[in-house]
């Protein structure tokens, strides 16, 4: 699938609809909600209190413009050393600059620039997997115990894509289970008209909630599970080189290749270094030769 657009890059995936009216999709959708803007005259601010002679004011103006992201990790990696002298990495050689740094192992200037994106039509195997990345990141995850059976989607492996008959018993599994998840809300609901003391709560708030977080309960591990997350440029490098690995499950591999597209077309001078093969199954590995910095 395309990017959207080299600014905000996203990937969008399209929703499919079995004849019983069940919604699915088939492929991650990553859409880009926020990312690292460096402030273009924020150095100068800095380096204009220093002797003239020491020639800071060329790093304040220097012509080349990088994307924000890497502007940010290398004005943090140059005033660890306060090169910004004559003799500095100047814009222009950001690429030499950054090889340097994966070479080395220095990460921690890395943790400057974040990126923002939405997943979805991913499952809830899926998540269960991307929440254990916990250092560098943020998670928002749908909670099914507020969310109504409205929006209810369902995720269609690669596997069960490929062949005609786990493809027709994927459809009727999960017209079956939204069925059965549509029938026990309603019995639920019931219960709790009749005065059940099992479903009893104040306010309709929490009435629903009870309703919906004893249903959850039929809900597969192949029911979307859309999330936000945020991490820094240290972060989503760990992340691609653990799942969109050959090793990694291919639901997971598929996610990691479409975030690692978008983070490349941000930040083609932070994520330029990982090279794609295309596996066996069709879909892609990602990887580098300076993993783990």
């Amino acid at each position: 699938m395309a990017l959207t657009d080299d600014v905000f890059p996203s990937i969008v995936s399209p929703v499919f609809t079995t004849p019983g009216g069940v919604r699915y999709l088939r492929a991650p959708g990553v859409i880009t909600l926020a990312r690292t803007m460096a402030a273009p005259e924020g150095p100068a601010l800095f380096l204009s209190g220093f002797p003239e002679d020491l020639g800071f004011a060329d790093a304040a103006s220097d012509p080349t413009r990088l994307p924000d992201g890497a502007q940010i990790c290398k004005t943090a990696g140059q005033l660890c050393y306060m090169s910004f002298g004559p003799k500095r990495t100047t814009n222009a050689e950001a690429a030499r600059y950054f090889a340097n740094i994966l070479a080395s192992g220095h990460g921690s200037v890395l943790e400057h620039a974040s990126y923002s994106f939405l997943a979805y039509g991913i499952s809830r195997s899926v998540t269960h997997e991307l929440v254990r990345h916990r250092a560098g990141f943020a998670f928002s995850q749908v909670s099914q115990r507020y969310v109504s059976a409205q929006t209810l989607r369902f995720v269609e492996r690669p596997e069960f894509q490929a062949d005609d008959d786990l493809h027709d018993a994927f459809v009727a599994r999960i017209e079956r289970v939204a069925n059965d998840h549509a029938q026990l809300e309603r019995r639920l609901r019931e219960h709790q008209r009749e005065g059940s003391d099992a479903l009893a709560a104040e306010g309709a708030t929490a009435r629903r909630k009870q309703i919906q977080q004893a249903a959850r309960a039929l809900l597969p591990n192949e029911t979307e599970a859309p999330i936000v997350v945020t991490g820094n440029v240290r972060a989503w490098r760990h992340f691609i080189e653990a799942r969109a690995n050959e090793h990694a499950d291919v639901e997971i591999r598929l996610l990691a290749h479409a975030i690692f597209r978008c983070l490349r077309e941000i930040e083609p001078t932070l994520f330029g270094d990982y090279v794609e093969a295309v596996l066996g199954d069709g879909s892609i590995a990602v990887s580098t030769a300076t993993p783990k910095v």
